[in-house]
């Protein structure tokens, strides 16, 4: 399970990865990532030491196992993961997302889901006379608390009397950490500087009562970022008819859930959407959107832009700023010049073709 796959020569600095392929087309997505990150790694002076550990549904169904002690420690020693995607038809809904990918976000605290939705060149987006101006926003969304915490069950299971009961858990610490999050980021992203609450204080009045509250608090210390808020519902309407009045959105774990699946269509597809799962002082774990896509497994067909993006959100989180503008500045020559569409077997490339083309401009670019 756990192994060192690669090791690039000693440089000034190296990251320990734990690489995760997982199910479905996540192994063919994750190889180009990895080819990516071995290139921007040579143009800019450090090095990786990947440690592959084979999660999923293959290990599940020969093991019974979902993700051992001994596993979780190994990885918490890695400076960050990078997962391919989890999950497979033949193994019944909950038992992998809950047993890996929550397990992962709860043990190592990965509090902050971070989704920047980005519509870049030569992408299409289903929005009508909606750009790249329009569309370029992030969404940070709290990640341990909500409805995800697990509290609750089922009375009288199989019976006319049955109750499942499933409670939303929200504390003034994990909101308190995420809002300052959200803050801090939206300063550093130095765009509008304009951070929106999403929420419900019409109806989820105590949740929402207590996530005002804070937002409000918190907003005194950033008096250069506006603030505003937004009920989740209008938010869902106004991120399609207008997307642009949005520069960082922060919000709750099932709202964020829902509205950043949204955002993955706005700026193309889930196939060029990428997230990172984030501990800011410790192990963060970052991946495509897309899923496990079975249906296109083993066809080279699937599109690793998201792919190759999280890799860019790594090594943003890393410090390594410089390496994840050359995949950014790579991902928009490629997207912009290079394919016919972003859906799988649309792009008009192989999934390692597209890898290929990443690189070329790479190791092709100055530096």
């Amino acid at each position: 399970m756990n192994g060192r796959i690669v090791q690039d020569a000693m440089t000034q600095s190296e990251y320990d990865i734990a690489v995760i392929p997982g199910d479905g087309t996540g192994p063919e997505v994750i190889a180009e990532g990895l080819k990516v990150l071995g290139a921007v790694s040579k143009k800019n002076g450090f090095g990786f030491a990947w440690h592959r550990f084979d999660l999923g549904a293959e290990h599940y169904k020969k093991t019974g196992e979902t993700l051992s002690d001994e596993v979780l420690e190994a990885m918490q020693l890695c400076h960050a993961m990078y997962l391919g995607a989890i999950g497979d038809p033949e193994v019944p809904p909950g038992i992998l997302e809950k047993g890996i990918l929550l397990r992962l976000r709860f043990a190592l605290d990965q509090y902050i889901n971070l989704r920047p939705i980005k519509l870049y060149p030569g992408v299409e987006t289903p929005l009508k006379d909606k750009g790249p101006d329009e569309i370029d926003f992030v969404v940070v969304r709290e990640n341990t608390e909500g409805l995800y915490a697990g509290a609750g069950g089922i009375l009288r299971r199989g019976s006319p009397y049955e109750v499942a009961i499933q409670e939303s858990i929200s504390t003034r610490m994990g909101v308190e950490r995420c809002i300052r999050y959200a803050f801090e980021a939206c300063r550093r992203r130095n765009r509008a500087k304009k951070l929106t609450l999403c929420g419900k204080t019409n109806v989820l009045t105590y949740t929402f009562d207590l996530w005002e509250r804070t937002f409000k608090e918190v907003a005194r210390s950033y008096p250069d970022i506006e603030t505003n808020y937004v009920h989740v519902d209008a938010l869902c309407m106004w991120m399609v008819k207008n997307p642009e009045w949005f520069d960082v959105i922060v919000t709750e774990n099932m709202f964020g859930d829902i509205i950043t699946d949204l955002g993955a269509m706005l700026q193309g597809g889930m196939g060029v959407a990428a997230g990172g799962n984030i501990n800011p002082q410790g192990t963060s774990m970052f991946e495509p959107i897309g899923g496990s896509a079975p249906k296109y497994a083993g066809q080279n067909i699937i599109n690793p832009i998201g792919a190759i993006l999280a890799a860019k959100l790594m090594l943003e989180t890393l410090g390594e700023a410089e390496g994840a503008q050359m995949i950014e500045g790579a991902v928009m020559k490629v997207l912009r010049e290079d394919l016919k569409g972003t859906g799988a077997g649309e792009m008009g490339y192989s999934t390692s073709e597209v890898g290929d083309l990443i690189v070329a401009f790479i190791e092709g670019s100055g530096g």
